[in-house]
């Protein structure tokens, strides 16, 4: 099977990305109707290195381009690039937040209801676009195992479907190829169940990133907590409710975490992680454990946690076409963004 990002071509056509939303053979207007088929268009004409359609982000002389990565089972996930400039290289950083779902509309609300965090970016010298993927399969992680690739009637067979943070990395593969990114100087902020997901990505695929930030990471799966009543099972579905756990606590999280196989899953990560707590959170030990265990096994990290009312208040609504971040969260991106020049800008 060709590397994600191969297609029909290897090579990146440079697209404009000024001005209206558009692509080779598909368009979309600024209403959100879906993407439209060309006259004439074939597959043959198409190339998931070319961007489904480019826009504009009110506010910015950045435009955002929306791209197709392939994933491992031959599906498309979207991501979006933004650059700081129309020419150069630059050091890539993948934004995620929750645990998947929503597809390309839910991409294209993210840009323009949340912008200030992919300015900041920018404004540092970074690349940068929200992705999407898959839904979270309940337990997926530990049950599933590896995935596992053989061959049938001259095609594939698995022994699982990917999972979420698998399509992270397709579009991590994907991206690598655009030609300005930097491909070897990625890096991944994560927020609540994106969080986890960095540390999945960085246990079973190390040397993929450069720097990761997991901010308010729900690492319960990660971890093996052992929840018992603290998330009962619903009897209808079959999956646990975790809305409501109570684990603020560090030293009561550690008492329910399976060590050995954490510290195993902790012990191959390569990629230096700012992990960021929220004081009033009912994960926040799950949190500041998941610091504890990186710095326990000698990796590169850092801690901080703020107190602020918002979960995910690292990515700041816009207010009324204005981003309206507080003193809070200016001075949390401060320190991401520190943490992401340490490891990603190159040594002056």
């Amino acid at each position: 099977m060709p590397a994600c990002g191969t297609d029909h071509e290897d090579q990146w056509d440079r697209v404009p990305v000024r001005g209206q939303a558009r692509a080779p053979g598909r368009c979309r207007d600024a209403g959100g109707t879906e993407p439209g088929r060309g006259l004439g268009m074939t597959a043959g004409q198409w190339s998931t290195s070319e961007p489904l359609f480019v826009e504009d982000v009110e506010g910015s002389t950045r435009p955002a381009a929306y791209y197709l990565a392939e994933s491992r089972d031959g599906l498309y996930v979207p991501y979006v690039v933004r650059t700081p400039a129309d020419e150069g290289q630059f050091p890539f950083v993948f934004l995620a937040y929750g645990n998947g779902g929503g597809g390309i509309g839910w991409l294209r609300e993210w840009v323009h209801t949340r912008p200030y965090i992919m300015e900041r970016l920018l404004a540092a010298g970074y690349a940068c676009g929200w992705g999407r993927y898959r839904t979270e399969v309940d337990l997926g992680f530990n049950r599933g195992g590896p995935l596992r690739v053989d061959g049938r009637q001259g095609m594939e067979v698995m022994n699982r479907s990917p999972l979420e943070f698998e399509d992270e990395l397709a579009i991590l593969e994907h991206v690598r190829q655009h030609p300005q990114v930097d491909a070897g100087n990625l890096g991944h902020i994560g927020v609540s169940h994106a969080g986890e997901m960095l540390f999945k990505l960085a246990f079973r695929h190390p040397g993929m990133l450069r720097a990761g930030v997991a901010s308010e990471p729900a690492n319960h799966e990660f971890l093996d907590l052992r929840l018992g009543d603290a998330a009962p099972v619903n009897p209808e579905t079959g999956l646990r409710d975790i809305e409501e756990m109570q684990m603020q606590d560090p030293a009561w999280v550690r008492a329910r975490t399976n060590l050995p196989l954490a510290h195993e899953r902790i012990a191959p990560i390569d990629v230096p992680i700012l992990v960021m707590g929220r004081d009033s959170d009912h994960l926040q030990g799950i949190f500041r454990l998941s610091y504890e265990l990186l710095e326990e096994g000698g990796k590169h990290t850092g801690w901080v946690s703020w107190d602020h009312p918002l979960h995910g208040y690292l990515f700041p609504l816009a207010a009324d076409g204005a981003t309206g971040p507080d003193q809070i969260q200016e001075r949390a991106i401060d320190g991401v963004i520190a943490f992401l020049d340490r490891y990603m800008k190159p040594a002056g």
